[in-house]
């Protein structure tokens, strides 16, 4: 419902509550203190059935409006969505976890809303994937504007690997991708919600390791899969077609729609302690430590690296389709991009980079992250 028709409603419901006090007043008057019962015992009598009937046919519309504004007031506010569509994403959490504990629906809730409403659009467009090259010796801290005087053929190598050499002509449809990667208390949640034990559990209990275990922390992943799970989960309870984003929509996002730039930072260059971490820092920190890229997406280096939804092929790039490419149909290795707060800056922080790693190991790591997409190119 509307916060118009909300704030019709508490109106009524204070309404009714005023009503019910004065029948209980009044039954109170004639019940409690029968001071005319003995003039007229019958019509005493014939009062109070009067008022208790009154009461009766009071209750059912009481319960309704002090029910709908119970309802209502439970539901999180959101930026994007209606009120009626929250009412739906509860009704649904509900229905699907009948079991839990109302608590936790509403963490439940509050962690979807919040999922969507971190939803940045980014519009659709052309680019040019790949590596496209920069000049041979630069200054980090001070990037200089693409090509940097020079012909695009003088440039050296982004990347020290030769998977994404191959410049290619890619243009997307507009779509959604969440700013912050999906946090560990978020994923702690998702695991709870899906009767599995937390991760590391002994380890969370160390008071020497709790710093790992924060909750605004890049969530660990052990797997794609998991990854996906999540994604899939947030898809099922909110309606819309979220996802892991493809390799080139990280790219394009991270690249502020495409442009020649080097690293994903506010500036484009690293300004350690400021929008990139110090080189002596070994370990995750919260999400919303550094300012976002110019779309308002933060830490897209320097932290943890995000799974994408494409199967890996070293030569994909020389074979890739020039619209909404979305990877190889098959594969062995799954793609990481992005880089982790333990990666060297220089060779590992800037945007082009392909990670082909296995899509499932034998631990939790806080180097390998994720974050979500909705495929749709309308506004919400």
């Amino acid at each position: 419902m509307s916060s118009h028709s909300s704030f019709h409603l508490g109106l009524g419901a204070r309404s009714v509550r005023r009503s019910w006090k004065s029948l209980l007043w009044r039954v109170m008057h004639f019940v409690v203190w029968p001071w005319d019962a003995k003039v007229c015992p019958l019509m005493h009598f014939i009062r109070i059935l009067l008022v208790l009937r009154q009461t009766v046919l009071a209750l059912p519309f009481i319960a309704l409006l002090l029910g709908c504004e119970a309802q209502s007031g439970s539901l999180p506010s959101s930026k994007s969505l209606s009120a009626e569509k929250v009412a739906s994403i509860a009704a649904t959490i509900k229905a699907k976890y009948p079991d839990l504990s109302n608590e936790m629906r509403d963490k439940v809730l509050n962690t979807v809303v919040t999922s969507i409403d971190n939803m940045v659009f980014v519009e659709g467009g052309q680019f040019d994937m790949g590596d496209f090259g920069w000049i041979c010796e630069y200054d980090e801290k001070d990037v200089c504007t693409w090509p940097c005087g020079q012909e695009p053929e003088q440039l050296c190598n982004i990347s020290r690997n030769s998977d994404d050499d191959f410049v290619h002509t890619v243009t997307l449809a507009s779509y959604y991708l969440s700013k912050f990667q999906v946090a560990l208390g978020e994923f702690d949640l998702f695991f709870s919600v899906k009767g599995i034990p937390p991760f590391d559990a002994e380890k969370r209990k160390r008071e020497d390791l709790k710093f790992r275990y924060q909750p605004d922390l890049p969530a660990p992943t052990q797997s794609w899969q998991q990854a996906k799970d999540y994604c899939d989960w947030l898809a099922d309870l909110s309606g819309y077609p979220v996802e892991l984003p493809s390799e080139a929509q990280w790219e394009y996002a991270a690249r502020n729609r495409g442009q020649h730039i080097l690293f994903p930072t506010d500036s484009g260059s690293l300004n350690y302690g400021k929008n990139f971490p110090l080189d002596d820092e070994g370990n995750n920190f919260p999400m919303n430590r550094f300012a976002p890229n110019p779309l308002g997406i933060y830490g897209l280096a320097g932290n943890s690296t995000d799974w994408v939804n494409d199967w890996y092929s070293e030569h994909y790039y020389e074979n890739s389709p020039s619209e909404n490419p979305k990877g190889p149909t098959t594969g062995i290795k799954k793609i990481r991009r992005g880089s982790t707060v333990l990666d060297a800056p220089l060779s590992s922080a800037p945007l082009v980079r392909r990670w082909a790693v296995e899509p499932s190991s034998d631990r939790f790591s806080g180097g390998t992250s994720f974050r979500c997409s909705i495929q749709s190119d309308r506004k919400l």
